[in-house]
């Protein structure tokens, strides 16, 4: 008979003694089963033993190879252990179910979902029988399981007792992917989501900018939801992965080293990556081949892994009993998010008091004694373990840690407050106030009950002093110990079930840790972030470094001591795991071609940019008024620049043009006083006067080009200059070509005579100057010289200088003077052969020679300098040429005026012509 949804009908029927029920023992009885009566009974599917067979050959019944080589897992008996120390707690509270005793009963699932539907199947069945839907000479007192340790152990539960509606309570991860209510709605998780991890790692490798990582997980549905998960997430996170393993599981013995030795290029792979962190999808089968590969390599000559290993939840150094010899250094320093645990009061001394004979009906006993011990309890020798026989009172602190932990560990934490969650909610049920006929005595609450609609948020004590409250939409109370059967109340919904209690309730456990679900029945905790700290006799230490909190503000979700993480021993510092090295401040990441984007050369900024923070995809361009520093990491304030009268080149060059000036000052003075010598008059004296009053100016406006511009010094500036060096090369021109008409108009019947005077120099004069005043009238009129700011040409300066205006208009100017210079030292060559007496050809040629090759070298120069030594350039050039002008047409004048009188007079002259 169908007992899904069971009847007043079929309480009737299955009443015990009303019908007798033949049955028989079940076909494939599950040897590992803990079983404690009660009134209620928890039952719960665990993962302890390994059933070890060989590939079915077909020649015998499969199911007789099943159990024929078990192998232990230690450490996972303390779920069990956790489970009856809450149950024992629990029913030791005679304030929390009053009356009531609480039972359990626990299969185990071999790690394997076809026989967890099985186990699943049996705690639906008779003690003993395997009938499920049917209540045969006992009433069936099972209200919730809780299990399992992995997603495909929870979800093959859930497959099953769905169709039962009772409440199963997952104790360790459970995929996201099952997480829709719509799929299994009875099912409670008491670790939190699996998204919420991962997002933890990204956290973490961001934190300590680990962007080139590897990942490795076990082939299957849980290791492919990993890696698919992961990729995406990473990606988005700038975060690359180096390689991918994915390990086949093993199924038989024969296949296991086989798979593993196929395997072993997976290996190697470390030996080829600079990644230093992997991140491990640590479910049970994975861990059990990474360690057996890492136990391998010595005896293959094969190196070493030193990494830093990043774990998911399920890590737990769990071991197979054959491991506990296994070296573990290999995990020192490993990162893990582990379920968050705190020693509930008396657990210690509960694990203390245990024996071989500590309770009956414990099927998993045998099998953990005898593997944790290594010794055995029968005359048999399970899996060659040991020789010697177990005397029973074996002390489990004795057990090495990798094997088994005195502590309450993660897993059987949640084991323990999944058991008190069951426990409030059934004292929910029973403490409500109902207003009908109470339940008639003999009947049991069964899970799909009815309980009343609610009216006032409820607060109820237990003897842990603190209180369990119900939110809005749940029941209200009777006295303790009363209970109403559902059907019993008129007008109330029937297809309530006891999850409604679970889903709502809220209390502190007897560690003074909140426990509540969220509405999706989700615990609301976080993780501990562990540091596994390893030793060389084989034991651990697990340091908390930090702690993920997912309803903590964006950003600060993850909270880490970094100077409390110890590494592995092959790290000085604090571990990098980066395709290349970083790109430090002052440079930008160039991606190579052909390689993730992780993969990158570092490109120094150019100059005006910088980039301040490490692995910049692009560096930033610094404000007009800021350079870049040598390191392009920070942007400076430019210095203002312009040839000042403080700075000791302006100084240099106020000096020399003042020198100048008064040097030709003095020869002006020369001049004059001796005016009326023969040397003096020679060759038009007025024209001397007017060069040397040119040459003057030329000096002084070579001050126009030093001190800060302003307008008026940039529109006088370069006009000035044209100008009075215009009138300085026209009046040589005109001393010039005096000399050589003077020459020809000395011969007889010369028609040149009438042009020898002062009217042509002064006609050469006016007009070469006109010209030059007015190609500067049309600049100044159509394209004048301004005060502008270059924040350009120099990287670290703000020049301040007079632009030119008309650039076209500016070579113009220097253009005329060069073919003023130009014609003259073609005129003074050609005269250079006259009689000396008449001549100063020669030094005119000279002088010319020297201005044209002062301004053909300024050019060049002054187009491949910027700033204040262009200025500088142009100063020096007006200077140089003005002196070469100076020296070379005075000089020797004024030898001869000064040291040499005695040759400045007419007869002198005259023998010297002869």
């Amino acid at each position: 008979m169908d007992g899904n949804h069971p009847t007043n009908e079929l309480h009737t029927v299955c009443k015990k003694h009303s019908i007798n029920c033949t049955v028989k023992d079940d076909p494939l009885p599950i040897p590992h089963e803990f079983y404690q009566p009660g009134d209620v009974i928890i039952g719960g599917t665990v993962s302890q033993v390994f059933s070890v067979h060989s590939t079915p050959n077909f020649t015998s019944q499969p199911s007789w190879m099943l159990f024929n080589e078990s192998i232990s897992v230690p450490k996972n008996y303390q779920h069990n252990l956790a489970l009856a120390f809450a149950v024992k707690e629990i029913n030791e509270n005679s304030k929390l179910l009053q009356n009531i005793t609480l039972g359990f009963h626990i299969f185990n699932s071999y790690y394997d979902p076809r026989m967890t539907y099985k186990a699943t199947l049996n705690l639906h069945s008779t003690q003993r029988k395997f009938v499920p839907n049917f209540k045969c000479d006992a009433q069936n007192k099972q209200i919730s399981i809780i299990g399992g340790l992995t997603t495909d152990i929870s979800v093959s539960v859930a497959t099953v007792i769905s169709l039962y509606k009772m409440p199963q309570i997952t104790y360790g991860i459970f995929s996201p992917e099952y997480g829709d209510k719509m799929l299994f709605p009875y099912l409670y998780q008491m670790v939190p989501n699996e998204a919420y991890q991962y997002m933890g790692v990204v956290r973490l490798l961001r934190h300590f900018r680990w962007t080139w990582i590897g990942l490795a997980a076990m082939e299957g549905d849980d290791g492919f939801r990993f890696l698919e998960t992961m990729i995406p997430l990473l990606t988005e996170n700038d975060i690359c992965f180096a390689f991918t393993l994915r390990f086949p599981k093993l199924r038989y013995l024969q296949e296991a080293m086989d798979i593993l030795f196929r395997q072993w290029d997976a290996y190697t792979v470390h030996n080829k990556t600079t990644a230093n962190v992997y991140f491990v999808y640590a479910e049970p089968a994975f861990v059990f081949a990474l360690r057996t590969f890492l136990f391998l390599a010595p005896f293959l000559s094969l190196p070493p892994v030193h990494k830093v290993w990043v774990l998911t939840c399920q890590w737990d150094f769990a071991s197979f009993s054959f491991e506990k010899n296994w070296d573990i250094n290999s995990f020192h320093g490993a990162i893990s998010f582990t379920v968050h645990s705190s020693q509930p009061p008396g657990f210690q001394e509960f694990l203390q008091d245990l024996s071989s004979t500590w309770a009956k009906g414990d099927g998993f006993m045998r099998n953990f004694w005898e593997q944790a011990f290594g010794c055995s309890l029968t005359n048999s020798d399970l899996l060659g373990v040991s020789s010697k026989t177990c005397s029973g009172d074996e002390k489990l602190e004795s057990i090495p840690m990798i094997l088994f932990e005195m502590s309450m560990v993660g897993h059987s934490y949640n084991v323990y407050n999944a058991v008190h969650a069951v426990a409030h909610a059934l004292h929910g049920i029973y403490i409500t106030r109902l207003k009908h006929r109470r339940l008639a005595d003999g009947q049991n609450v069964q899970p799909w009950q009815v309980i009343a609609a609610p009216r006032h948020n409820t607060t109820i004590s237990t003897d842990f002093s603190l209180s369990i409250s119900f939110k809005e939409g749940v029941p209200n109370m009777v006295p303790m110990g009363e209970m109403v059967p559902a059907n019993t109340f008129p007008g109330t919904h029937r297809v309530l079930l006891v999850h409604h209690f679970l889903r709502r309730i809220m209390f502190n456990n007897s560690a003074g840790d909140p426990l509540y679900f969220h509405e999706n029945g989700e615990i609301k905790t976080g993780f501990d972030v562990t540091n596994w700290v390893t030793f060389n006799n084989g034991s651990f230490a697990r340091v908390q470094v930090g702690r993920l909190d997912p309803w903590a503000p964006a950003g600060k979700e993850l909270t880490l001591r970094d100077d409390q993480i110890v590494w592995h021993k092959t790290f000085t510092q604090v571990p990098q795991s980066v395709c290349n090295d970083n790109c430090y401040p002052g440079s930008s990441r160039r991606k190579k071609e052909g390689e993730k984007f992780c993969c990158y050369d570092c490109d120094q900024c150019p100059e005006g940019m910088i980039s301040e923070q490490m692995d910049m995809d692009a560096c930033m361009k610094c404000p007009q008024d800021q350079y870049s520093n040598k390191h392009r990491n920070q942007c400076l304030h430019k210095d203002i620049s312009f040839l000042s009268f403080k700075e000791p080149l302006g100084i240099i060059l106020t000096l020399l043009a003042i020198s100048f000036f008064l040097i030709t000052a003095m020869v002006l003075r020369i001049f004059l006083k001796h005016q009326d010598t023969p040397i003096v008059k020679a060759n038009n004296q007025s024209l001397t006067y007017i060069l040397l009053i040119s040459l003057l100016l030329s000096f002084l406006c070579s001050l126009l080009f030093i001190g800060q511009p302003v307008k008026v010094t940039c529109l006088l500036r370069q006009t000035t200059f044209g100008i009075v060096f215009s009138v300085a090369l026209s009046s040589v021109l005109a001393k010039t070509i005096t000399v050589v008409l003077a020459f020809i108009a000395t011969k007889p019947g010369s028609r040149m005579r009438k042009w020898v005077g002062k009217r042509l120099a002064n006609s050469i004069i006016l007009s070469c100057t006109f010209l030059q005043a007015g190609l500067c009238t049309l600049w100044l009129s159509t394209s004048p010289p301004f005060q502008d700011t270059d924040m350009h040409s120099l990287p670290a300066k703000i020049i301040l200088e007079c632009n030119e205006g008309s650039t076209a208009i500016f070579y113009s100017v220097l253009g005329y003077l060069g073919f003023l210079a130009i014609v003259s030292f073609m005129v003074a060559f050609l005269a250079r052969k006259l009689p000396d007496s008449f001549n100063e050809a020669k030094f005119i040629t000279f002088s010319m020679l020297v201005f044209c090759s002062v301004w053909i070298s300024f050019v060049p120069t002054y187009l491949s300098t910027k700033g204040k030594s262009m200025v500088a350039v142009e100063i020096f050039s007006i200077l140089a040429s003005s002196a070469g002008l100076l020296g070379c047409i005075f000089s020797p004048k004024c030898y001869i005026i000064v040291l040499r009188p005695e040759l400045n007079n007419r007869e002198h002259m005259i023998r010297m012509k002869n």
